[in-house]
Parts: structure tokens; sequence; C-alpha cells
């Protein structure tokens, strides 16, 4: 791994397996890594425990990432959180995600040279 030291990755998805597969990939990677399955929980524990990025699910089900990464952008006190959205549809509007405050955009399924090539890019 290239970096000196253990970042925290946040996972935002409602669906379990999406979590477990992403932690499991991560933490092997060395990363540690903390999950929540909708947008308030990632909101609360963000503010809980700042990670060093965000991977966030587009669609969940109290709000879209969209609206999670508008609020994180809201809170002055967190303008440097990396936060990539990720989506499995092809019609997803990443104008939205960019308009929002995220930085990037990865699709499902997550190929995971890819993820990590753009961790690497905002972890540096």
């Amino acid at each position: 791994m290239p970096f000196s030291r253990n970042y925290c990755i946040l996972v935002v998805d409602d669906i379990a397996d999406n979590l477990f597969l992403l932690q499991t990939f991560l933490e092997a990677e060395g990363f540690e890594v903390e999950t929540a399955d909708n947008g308030s929980q990632a909101l609360s524990q963000i503010l809980t425990k700042l990670p060093d990025l965000v991977l966030l699910d587009v669609m969940l089900p109290d709000m879209s990432g969209y609206e999670v990464t508008r609020r994180i952008r809201q809170n002055y006190s967190l303008p440097s959180l990396p936060i990539l959205l990720v989506t499995a549809h092809e019609q997803a509007h990443s104008k939205l995600g960019l308009d929002a405050g995220a930085n990037d955009f990865i699709r499902k399924p997550v190929d995971f040279e890819e993820l990590l090539a753009r961790i690497a890019v905002f972890l540096r």
C-alpha cells in the first residue's frame, strides 16, 4: 500500500452485501473502514469521527447521495472531505453529483483497481 498511514474510509450503501464487499476489500488494502447504511447515519458518523474519504452510494433509502453530499459541503468544517459517489445506474447524472460538491464518480460493479487509483488521488 502506497500510503504512509492508515486512512479511514466511510463506506455508505444500503445493501449489506455491497458494504461487506467494499469493507473487506478496503481493509485488505490496509484502510480502516467505517460503514453506514443510510444518509442520516453517514452524516452523524462524519460529525462523530471524521473519515479521510467518503465512498457514498447515490441511491439511499432516506436521502440521495447528492443530498448527503450537499449537506457535507454546507458544513464549513468539512470543506476538504473527499467524496466519491458510487452508482449502478448508467443514467446517473454526474453533473448533479459534481454540482452538489462530489469530487468524483465511480460506477458499479466497482472495478477495484480503478477504485484504489481514485482513492490514491484524493489521499495523497
